[in-house]
């Protein structure tokens, strides 16, 4: 009321505003971090899933466009990118490609349609599930 005197009423108006606009802030401050982290998450996730698709097209030698039992018992021994990749990659039956004891099981759940090979299509949904981890 500009009277020089600051009453009780005025001090809890002034607390009040004060505590509004430091919880304001803080607000966006976590909206600007949860912004900024699902960014990184959705970059990551595109890189990652580059990073399989590459690696699909390192293992498929014969441009067939599908990953046999060969071509993958080949590049699971000898390639050091794809065993680098799939080591990271989060999921368990692509990460069993790389034991020689499991990689005919791990085979065999990852395709899905059971053609005895492996397309693109289960390679990224394999991908999918270790990125849903």
């Amino acid at each position: 009321d500009r009277d020089g005197e600051i009453d009780a009423a005025e001090w809890e108006y002034a607390i009040e505003w004060a505590l509004k606009a430091k919880l304001a802030q803080r607000r966006a401050q976590r909206e600007a971090a949860a912004a900024a982290n699902r960014k990184e998450i959705e970059e990551f996730t595109q890189e990652f899933l580059n990073a399989a698709r590459d690696c699909f097209v390192m293992i498929d030698k014969d441009e067939s466009g599908t990953l046999t039992k060969a071509e993958i018992v080949r590049a699971v021994s000898e390639d050091q990118d794809v065993i680098k990749f799939l080591k990271n990659c989060g999921e368990p039956n692509l990460q069993f490609l790389l034991v020689p004891a499991r990689l005919e099981k791990s085979l065999d759940a990852l395709d899905t349609n059971k053609d005895g090979e492996m397309d693109i299509d289960e390679w990224e949904e394999a991908i999918h599930r270790g990125l849903a981890k």
